[in-house]
């Protein structure tokens, strides 16, 4: 389940930082807060329009760090809050998470759809 304060994030202005490890080692990209998507069963789905390093780490290790926050909501300890997301993903083509964010994104060529293991308020 994602938590109320991150989907509040999720609605904010912010850039989202996602940490994977390939055999060459740690790679990261960004994304903005309000390009992702979420799912009736708590993943997250981001879109990919190169991201191709990333595929390649996810193909060869699943596990993904997210980071992601937003000044404008109420933190632990006053304005602001972020969130350190663990899961494990997975680049799709086609189906339905795929098609509900290229709906959206035309340059869209790729989601990847997180599965959540831990979703930690960090401040």
């Amino acid at each position: 389940m994602i938590p109320e304060k991150l989907l509040e994030i999720l609605k904010q202005d912010g850039v989202v930082a996602i940490a994977t490890l390939g055999a060459d080692g740690p790679h990261m990209v960004n994304t903005w807060n309000s390009y992702l998507r979420t799912t009736e069963d708590g993943r997250l789905l981001i879109p990919a329009g190169y991201m191709n390093r990333t595929e390649a780490n996810i193909a060869f290790n699943p596990e993904v760090l997210i980071t992601m926050g937003s000044s404008k909501v109420k933190g632990l300890y006053g304005p602001g809050a972020g969130f350190l997301i663990k899961g494990k993903a997975q680049f799709v083509t086609s189906g339905p998470d795929f098609d509900v964010l290229k709906a959206k994104f035309e340059w869209l060529r790729a989601t990847m759809a997180v599965t959540i293991e831990s979703a930690t308020q960090t401040w």
